[in-house]
């Protein structure tokens, strides 16, 4: 009786945020996009009277040298930069409050980040940080806490993945708790993206395949979940059709610029859905094994996604028959529950001939009640997932993924 309750309460919740959404006008930022095109950065800059700018950037870009000519036609046009290429695979607290004293001191005036999902999200709340000085980044934590409007954002995605250039959210770890949590506010969604597929044919196979899984994920819980508009549903479609088609060819030949492109761009709009019609329960999931092991998110997201699918069953399939059936896996003369357990086997076998193992070996059975606890406080009322999970059913999805 009190868990029917409690499920009641939180469809309510959610479809209240339903409501709400369609009524928020969503910041978008200017896309800038093909081979070459992180060159136009000084031209932007320029137009935006950008003199000042701190580059957040990962060491493997720095070292690539694919940003020396970058970097050089700053200089002859006297735009300084200063780098910080210190930025964690999970951004902490300490890690972002490190490199907000560096904007800080550089007396820079804009954000630019370079990178993943970490260097793009530390960028987020740094620059939420600099015009809310009076607030902690725990005091952030949750939605719509960032008070004043953020400094000029710029941001080059390096893998396809994250999508966090067309985001709300930043995720911080908190290094204490080792917990991870989201900051979202439309403030943090960045000026300008910049997607330049030459950026990420260095990219190593197994990024190249956990962060391309990432995008998938997105775009499925997007697809899935309850809070989808005709917008975000054609977005999450065409996403998770550009993926399943393209990410096998760039893990194979990351050289493929093609390839590359068209993941960039799925990534974009995987991250224009679920930034509107949220994620689900494979996130929290991911979210709670990562804060306290330290794996990978996309890595988690990619090992979780097909048990999570398997355990809303009737409730997705006819949601997931209809990505099969966009994505030339099935047709509509199938049954729903075939179609979508095609896009489950397809979603396995592209694991498989990646090397994305089959579980994770982290995850220790005293722990067990902790991950489920704190993923189901991320997910429930948040996430609007077709099938309402508890805190037990949450121990036995995560038990089934120990290796």
């Amino acid at each position: 009786m009190i868990w029917t309750i409690k499920k009641l309460y939180y469809r309510t919740v959610q479809s209240a945020v339903k409501t709400g959404t369609k009524l928020v006008k969503f910041k978008e930022p200017k896309l800038v996009s093909g081979a070459g095109s992180v060159n136009k950065l000084l031209d932007i800059m320029k137009e935006q009277h950008i003199d000042r700018t701190l580059i957040i950037v990962s060491k493997t870009i720095m070292k690539s040298g694919l940003l020396d000519d970058v970097l050089e036609k700053l200089r002859e046009n006297k735009i300084f930069y200063e780098i910080y290429d210190s930025v964690k695979p999970n951004p902490t607290i300490e890690n972002i409050e490190e490199c907000l004293k560096v904007y800080q001191n550089s007396k820079c005036n804009a954000i630019t980040a370079i990178g993943g999902g970490s260097p793009i999200d530390c960028a987020k709340v740094v620059a939420a940080r600099a015009t809310n000085s009076n607030l902690q980044i725990k005091d952030l934590r949750g939605f719509l806490k960032v008070k004043k409007p953020i400094p000029p954002l710029f941001a080059v995605p390096t893998t396809a993945g994250s999508g966090s250039e067309a985001t709300v959210a930043a995720v911080v770890t908190d290094s204490i708790t080792h917990e991870k949590y989201a900051i979202a506010d439309f403030k943090l969604v960045p000026d300008f993206a910049i997607l330049d597929p030459e950026l990420t044919v260095g990219v190593p196979q197994h990024l190249t395949a956990s962060t391309g899984m990432d995008a998938l994920t997105h775009a499925i819980e997007a697809y899935v979940g309850k809070n989808g508009t005709k917008y975000t549903n054609d977005k999450a479609l065409k996403a998770s059709k550009m993926i399943i088609q393209n990410l096998e060819i760039v893990y194979k030949d990351g050289t493929n610029i093609e390839g590359r492109n068209s993941m960039l761009v799925a990534s974009n709009y995987a991250g224009e859905a679920f930034t509107r019609a949220y994620v689900g329960y494979v996130h929290a999931i991911a979210h709670s094994i990562g804060g306290l092991y330290g794996v990978a998110h996309g890595l988690a997201n990619a090992i979780i996604l097909p048990t999570v699918l398997e355990y809303y069953g009737e409730a997705a399939y006819g949601k997931l028959s209809e990505i099969a059936i966009y994505a030339n896996l099935g047709n509509k003369n199938e049954a729903q529950k075939d179609l979508a357990l095609k896009l489950i086997k397809k979603i396995k076998d592209m694991n498989k001939n990646m090397n994305i193992p089959l579980g994770i070996k982290e995850i220790r059975e005293e722990d067990i009640p902790l991950i489920a606890k704190r993923a189901m406080k991320e997910g429930n009322p948040g996430y609007p997932v077709p099938k309402i999970m508890s805190v037990d059913e949450c121990e036995k999805l995560v038990r089934s993924l120990k290796l």
